[in-house]
């Protein structure tokens, strides 16, 4: 049964076999998903970086050599590639998803509430309204519209008087200094140790 292979003989069979990469998808998925939603605190940008994960470890799946570690190790370096690249532009890419003609897709309101569930964000969310008093201005902002208030970028562009790309970017500076302050807590969520994390959150951060 292909579903009862291990990572990095799914990944080499699908050379051959592109279902064998279903399986994989599907055992990975969530966790990744997680692992995004917990990074970004914005549950679109989570599956957009899902996606175009996943598209890029499809296309390079032929590239992939198991050295010991399996395929799980292989698919979060992309992962954290991809996460990198939307810190640095404020978007998520899209080129690996175009390549394979893969159409993008909104979540819907009942996909919003399973990732805010899934990457435990109400906790994170207590978290940032900590800390994210802490931010310049212009991120602050940024941030209070997209992530707390749960504004689009159109909408959070048109209260900060800016272009989107500049909201975006905005967002995405505020996030990664925020993903900085948050990391021992999303450790200790992510480790399933929840009692007290919040409590114990630094009030400053270097800016």
């Amino acid at each position: 049964m292909i579903g009862e292979l291990d990572d990095g003989d799914l990944l080499t069979l699908s050379a051959r076999h592109p279902e064998a990469f279903a399986a994989f998808y599907r055992r990975h998925a969530s966790d990744l998903l997680a692992y995004f939603a917990r990074r970004t605190l914005d549950p679109d940008v989570a599956a957009e970086l899902v996606a175009e994960s996943f598209a890029e470890a499809f296309a390079s799946r032929s590239a992939f050599r198991d050295r010991g570690e399996g395929g799980g190790p292989w698919l979060y370096g992309i992962a954290r590639h991809e996460l990198a690249r939307y810190f640095r532009r404020g978007a998520v890419d899209a080129r690996a998803r175009s390549r394979l003609g893969m159409p993008q897709r909104g979540l819907s309101p009942e996909d919003h509430e399973r990732v805010e569930e899934l990457a435990d964000l109400a906790e994170l969310r207590e978290a940032v309204r900590k800390a994210f008093g802490h931010l310049p201005k212009g991120e602050r902002e940024a941030v209070q519209g997209r992530v707390i208030d749960g504004m689009s970028y159109a909408d959070v562009a048109r209260r900060l008087g800016c272009s989107q790309q500049a909201a975006r970017a905005r967002v995405s500076r505020g996030i990664r200094q925020l993903a900085r302050w948050l990391a021992p807590i999303r450790a200790r969520i992510e480790a399933g140790a929840r009692e007290d994390a919040i409590a114990e959150l630094p009030v400053g951060g270097e800016r």
